[in-house]
């Protein structure tokens, strides 16, 4: 895989439902179309939080993972 260029990283460790999916999408908005975010959370509903707001909102997903109890998403922003 590619080196990847993180635009910005969004640290929501220790936030919990809906929080880091509302953070997500303020951050969003903050980087340009084809950069990415970086997230970082630890609530374990993040990840499929996130994959459903990226679906619903059609951002894409480039790498979801999860080390130590910390999920790292990197999201491409589409529009």
């Amino acid at each position: 895989m590619a080196e990847i260029k993180i635009a910005k990283t969004l640290d929501v460790k220790g936030m919990y439902c809906p929080g880091p999916v509302m953070e997500t999408a303020k951050a969003i908005k903050q980087i340009g179309i084809g950069e990415v975010l970086e997230i970082l959370a630890t609530d374990p509903a993040a990840k499929p939080d996130i994959e459903a707001w990226a679906r619903r909102t059609g951002q894409q997903i480039l790498d979801i993972q999860q080390q130590g109890g910390v999920t790292r998403i990197l999201i491409k922003r589409v529009k």
